[in-house]
Formats: structure tokens, C-alpha cells, sequence
């Protein structure tokens, strides 16, 4: 957890509890953070307030999840001896940083954000964006300078909300005449953003494409034949088509033999491999990794009071640093303080 004498790089991640985690999670971001523990002062956030922008009409779904996500995070490796997890809604500098913040950014810079534009019109909302949802750049930016965070680990997609971070820290140290913020890079991974098993859209549990790292061995083996794969490939002996054919992807994603990879993908295109066989090949590699997840996460789960102790510590631990953060920028501000 984190130390003042710590020197290593900040790195601050986390996940909006709007449900459990699934494969998708994993291979974006959470095998990676089980590394990165290691080397950096790590914080977690269980991102219930930013949950709320699109979910205010269901508050009791981010709030059950949020012991959830935690204890997905512990299941995969996250060691709390290593790792902060905290919760954002208990760390009130960050609701006191995102309201300072807002005034040094405009309503047309975050109507432009195509982070933020994207996902508008994904919703559907048109005009009627909540004003929590349009000003959740801001928010980022908040959590990201109390941690003082040098690295972010986000989506090829999401990078423009680290820029938009960035922006409002050189014009808040620019107005201050000294570096109070740190500038944050965007750390994005080697892997792309894990498409469901429908191969129509991203992993998304509420669409229906989700493999849960929850996932009993029928569930896996379920979504596994249910893989899209190439509807042209009506015999064994067809050639097929690799691109768009979700079981590649996933082979890409989490076969560590590359060679046998690249040799199936071969064999494939000239004919020859079905897809049975691929999918019980994915099926073997997907039961494997996910048996030990699903067996920690049984017991975590059985302890609630163990995880809920995790995130409390962690959260204070947390309360402290961004508190810290809040104090030096109002000092370096001029804001009105009472004596």
C-alpha cells in the first residue's frame, strides 16, 4: 500500500461497479495490474460515483458491486499488501477537486472530447446528457491528480481523457507559476478491446456476450459453441475465413503458444481444421486459466467481512493521500481557508 517514502511511479486504474468482472476486464487490464503491482505504488478505484452518471435510475446495482469488483480484483492476484483498492464516493477531495476543476474547462471542450462524444451517441442521449455523464472527464481528471498518477492504463479509446486531464493540470500549474499537478501518461495495452462471443459488439455483461471470470465450466463451455466463427466454413475441409472469427481473436488474446496459434490460423485458411476442434482447443485454454480465478473468488466470496475490511483500509489509506493533494493545491491557490 502506499508509503511517502515510496519512490516508484503512481499508477492509478480501476472499474465503474456496474457489474463483475469478465475476460474482457482480464485481458485489458487486469492481468496487467497484477504485474504492475510489483513495480509501481498502485491504487484501484471502485468507481461508484462515475457509475452513478449512467446509473443514477438504479443505485442499488452500483452499489452492490461494489464488494464485487473487489473481490474480482482479489481473485486474479491483486494483493492488498501491494495494491490500494479504494472506494471513489468515500474520498470527498475527489468530489472537491472535480468541482474546482470545473472551472477551468468549458462546456464546448468537453462536447468535444471524442472519448465523451462516442459514447453519447452509443447511448442514445442526444441532448439530454446527464451533466454528470458530459462532465466525467473532469471527474477522471480528479482522481487521476489527488493519486498524482504519472501512468493511467486505458483503452486506445479512452486516451483522450487523459489529454483532457493533462490540459486542466498545465493550466492549473500554469496559474499557480509551479508544478503543484503531475502530467499523467496513458498506458494502453498490447491487446485490443476483447469483442463479445457474438463477435458483434464489445464483452458487456448487460448485452448478453460476457464470459464472467465467474464462470462455471458449463458456462464457459456454452459460450465457447456459441462463438461466432465463419458462416461460410460449412465443411471441414472449406477454407476459412480468420478475420472477424472471434475463436482467433480469443486464441490471439489468451494462447501463449504463438506458434501453435499462427500455425492453426494457417491450416484454417486452407482448409482442413473445423471448428469444433478450434473451439475445444479455446474451450481447454479458457477452462484453465479461469478454474483458479472461480475457486479464489468462492472463497472471497464466502468471507464478505475479510473484503470489506480490504477496501476500508484501503480507503483511508487513500483519504489521506487525495486529502494531502487538496490541501497543498487550495495553499498554492489562494483559496479562502478557515483559520
Amino acid at each position: 500500500m502506499f508509503s511517502p517514502t515510496d519512490t516508484r511511479p503512481v499508477i492509478l486504474t480501476g472499474d465503474r461497479t456496474t457489474g463483475p468482472l469478465h475476460l474482457g476486464h482480464y485481458v485489458g487490464s487486469l492481468k496487467s495490474r497484477v504485474a504492475l503491482q510489483h513495480s509501481h505504488q498502485q491504487f484501484l478505484l471502485l468507481a461508484d460515483t462515475q457509475a452513478l452518471t449512467d446509473n443514477a435510475s438504479d443505485p442499488g446495482k452500483v452499489r452492490r458491486n461494489v464488494l464485487e469488483v473487489a473481490t474480482d480484483y482479489l481473485a486474479v492476484g491483486i494483493d492488498p499488501a501491494l495494491t490500494t483498492i479504494c472506494v471513489q464516493s468515500a474520498l470527498p477531495a475527489l468530489a472537491e477537486l472535480t468541482l474546482l476543476y470545473l472551472n477551468f474547462v468549458t462546456v464546448s471542450r468537453l462536447e468535444r472530447n471524442p472519448t465523451i462524444k462516442t459514447e453519447i451517441q452509443l447511448r442514445g442521449f442526444e441532448r439530454d446528457v446527464p451533466a454528470g455523464f458530459l462532465c466525467y472527464p473532469v471527474s477522471q481528471a480528479a482522481d487521476i491528480t489527488a493519486f498524482k498518477a504519472s501512468v493511467v492504463p486505458v483503452g486506445e479509446d479512452q486516451a483522450p481523457l487523459i489529454e483532457q486531464t493533462n490540459e486542466i493540470v498545465r493550466r492549473l500549474n500554469r496559474q499557480i507559476g509551479r508544478d503543484i499537478l503531475v502530467e499523467a501518461a496513458a498506458m494502453v495495452p498490447n491487446v485490443g478491446r476483447l469483442p463479445g462471443v457474438d463477435g458483434k459488439a464489445k464483452m458487456s455483461k448487460s448485452q448478453g456476450n460476457a464470459i464472467p471470470l465467474s464462470a462455471s465450466p458449463d458456462e464457459i463451455s456454452d459460450a465457447v459453441r456459441r462463438m461466432y466463427t465463419d458462416p461460410d466454413h460449412l465443411r471441414v475441409s472449406d477454407a476459412g475465413k480468420v478475420e472477424g472469427n472471434v475463436v482467433f481473436t480469443y486464441l490471439d488474446a489468451f494462447c501463449e503458444d504463438r506458434q501453435s496459434v499462427d500455425d492453426m490460423r494457417a491450416h484454417y485458411r486452407r482448409g482442413g481444421l473445423g471448428d469444433v476442434t478450434l473451439k475445444r482447443h479455446l474451450e481447454d485454454i479458457l477452462q484453465a486459466l479461469l478454474a483458479p480465478i472461480r475457486e479464489r473468488r468462492a472463497r472471497y466470496a464466502a468471507e464478505p467481512d475479510y473484503v470489506m475490511g480490504i477496501v476500508r483500509e484501503g480507503t483511508r489509506k487513500a483519504r489521506e493521500r487525495t486529502e494531502a493533494t487538496l490541501k497543498e493545491l487550495r495553499s498554492a491557490l489562494g483559496l479562502f481557508t478557515l483559520a
